[in-house]
């Protein structure tokens, strides 16, 4: 099972409800302003799944006004990105740059660090959401600022893969392990950048910098995707996006390290990552390290040791006796 936690309003006294929704929700998205014509005896429960870096959670309730105001920003600003997909009820958001009117199955995109008034409507209200650290997801704040308040159609294309895959997860958990829980806060990072890239790319006159940005993060949404394949080298990378192999290398300039080294890193982690897993300790560690785009096990035992400071079966082992 996923790392999940239940919070219900009928757990408290009615006239205590509204204020512990309040503040449940000041910790699981950012602090806010509600209001709403139930507060007498608010209704409301909320589902929510650690993966990871990344907070999926699933909640019913009845109609609100969400009010992120420049002040609570100044106060506390967890520094995400808040994707909604509405699935009953009806809903509203107003930022200073954009008003945007949402139905079911449509996606709501937000941050923490802008001002905002969210309506919603319906009896009751139902979303499934997803928190994202902006770190994971760098974007310029020019950029930012096009997505935010963006109506993202469910029906196809890049929202509709966001959203079977949120709707899938948060029906049943108990196909997965709590080892799970990053892996798939990783697979939700990658749609979610995957689907920022899309839409900055659909829009008109986006300045070079703008480009760079969602093309690189579109060639990491790539390299995540094919890191199980052995010939995933710069050269396929740059190949597979029509670019020169100089202008990748300029590309990954501001991350902190070369492609390769990136792609080895991300391959190591994940290697990493199953060693650790009780699940596969059975697997053995040269199908680990093909699985992962190791071929040849003493490069892998070598990449491994200069990573981590010891051999992958060392580490395996001392894994396994933290966990008994």
């Amino acid at each position: 099972m996923l790392d999940e936690m239940v919070f219900r309003s009928e757990d408290v006294p009615a006239a205590d409800r509204f204020d512990y929704w309040t503040e449940l929700l000041g910790r699981t998205h950012a602090p806010m302003e509600l209001r709403s014509d139930h507060v007498g005896d608010f209704r409301a429960s909320q589902r929510v799944l650690g993966l990871g870096a990344v907070t999926v959670w699933s909640a019913t309730y009845q109609p609100l006004v969400f009010r992120r105001t420049p002040k609570l920003i100044r106060q506390s600003d967890p520094e995400t990105y808040h994707l909604a997909l509405l699935l009953r009820g009806t809903g509203a958001g107003v930022w200073n740059h954009r008003e945007t009117r949402y139905k079911p199955d449509d996606l709501f995109i937000n941050s923490s660090s802008l001002p905002n008034d969210v309506h919603s409507a319906g009896a009751p209200v139902t979303t499934v959401a997803l928190e994202i650290p902006k770190a994971l997801v760098p974007l310029p704040r020019d950029a930012a600022r096009r997505i935010v308040g963006t109506p993202v159609s469910t029906r196809e294309g890049m929202g509709a893969l966001l959203a079977r895959f949120l709707t899938q997860l948060t029906e049943d958990t108990n196909p997965y392990q709590s080892t799970d829980g990053p892996r798939l806060g990783t697979v939700l990072t990658d749609l979610s950048a995957a689907l920022f890239a899309h839409l900055l790319e659909a829009g008109s006159c986006l300045p070079p910098e703008t480009h760079r940005r969602t093309l690189t993060l579109r060639i990491q949404a790539f390299i995540r995707e094919h890191l199980h394949d052995p010939d995933l080298t710069p050269s396929s990378v740059a190949a597979a996006h029509h670019i020169s192999l100089s202008y990748l290398h300029r590309l990954f300039r501001d991350q902190d390290a070369t492609v390769a080294a990136w792609i080895r890193r991300l391959r190591l982690e994940a290697a990493h990552r199953d060693l650790a897993d009780p699940a596969l300790h059975a697997t053995p560690i040269h199908v680990i390290a093909t699985r992962w785009g190791f071929p040849r096990a003493a490069d892998f035992t070598r990449a491994f040791r200069t990573a981590y400071g010891l051999p992958p079966q060392e580490y395996r082992c001392q894994a396994s006796k933290f966990l008994e």
